[in-house]
């Protein structure tokens, strides 16, 4: 049953990637994508396949992470016995509250680790995602793995993430399926990255990063807890919106500094991130 857990969730990856094409795409990539869907699909078992069907016709989200003994995505506290049984994972077993389908979350993989907000502190905009100090103004990177990694690496030395290794292998699994960049703009991500909310890195590269054979100039790097995914295609949208103007690239290209970068960021999205 592992094998059919591992091949939803490969398959969940796929159709959240094609949602993420319908928000930012050309459209160009949605035929390969509905083909990878429909031979990943043909691998599940006639009674997981109907399963996975009835669930998908309630949300695109169709598992979930059973992480710290919680479903990662409505948070209800899993039995004992059957929390088990996700481990052991010989039979699916779903959420009684949401009704998704729980895995065993991977201990290796990133987690958030930052704290939680002050109450008294109220956050808005792009500020509910990120901060100065994942500001990166001179990437040093010269391939995308690498600029991945500088970024990954300032969530992890901030206490933004855990295991930032782990993160740059998953956000490289997830370029794999489609490369995330358009128009000088890369949006690498990672989703299932529970604990937290979600957390945004930027760099910007004036030379300019190789992105599978596309110059990029600026680099989002998100960590998105699986419950928040349809949030991201919003966020990731209102980013795409903000960096299409030229200004806003300029302004951010031309940061010098950490605040200076994290004042163009905050600027050129105060309208399209809210």
């Amino acid at each position: 049953m592992k094998s059919q857990i591992n091949i939803m969730r490969q398959l969940q990856e796929l159709v959240l990637t094609r949602d993420e094409h319908h928000q930012t795409g050309d459209g160009t990539h949605l035929d390969a994508l509905n083909k990878a869907i429909d031979g990943m699909q043909a691998k599940l078992e006639s009674d997981t396949a109907g399963l996975y069907a009835r669930l998908y016709k309630k949300s695109h989200i169709v598992l979930a992470a059973m992480s710290n003994g919680c479903c990662s995505v409505c948070g209800m506290q899993v039995p004992i016995a059957q929390s088990q049984q996700v481990r052991i994972g010989q039979h699916l077993v779903t959420c009684s509250s949401c009704g998704r389908i729980l895995f065993a979350d991977d201990a290796d993989a990133a987690h958030n680790v930052a704290g939680r907000p002050d109450r008294d502190e109220v956050k808005t905009g792009i500020s509910r995602f990120s901060a100065e100090e994942l500001m990166i103004a001179d990437l040093e990177a010269k391939t995308r793995e690498e600029a991945i990694a500088e970024l990954a690496k300032a969530m992890e030395d901030h206490h933004f993430i855990s295991n930032a290794d782990s993160l740059v292998s998953a956000a490289m699994d997830r370029e794999a399926v489609l490369s995330t960049a358009m128009d000088g703009v890369a949006f690498p991500h990672v989703r299932g990255v529970e604990g937290g909310g979600l957390t945004l890195a930027m760099g910007v590269s004036k030379k300019g990063v190789d992105w599978a054979g596309e110059k990029v100039g600026i680099v989002f790097l998100s960590a998105i807890p699986v419950a928040v995914s349809a949030f991201y295609l919003r966020l990731m949208a209102g980013l795409a919106q903000s960096f299409s103007k030229k200004e806003s690239r300029d302004a951010v290209l031309s940061a010098k500094t950490p605040a200076d970068l994290w004042k163009a960021l905050v600027k050129a999205t105060r309208h399209a991130v809210k």
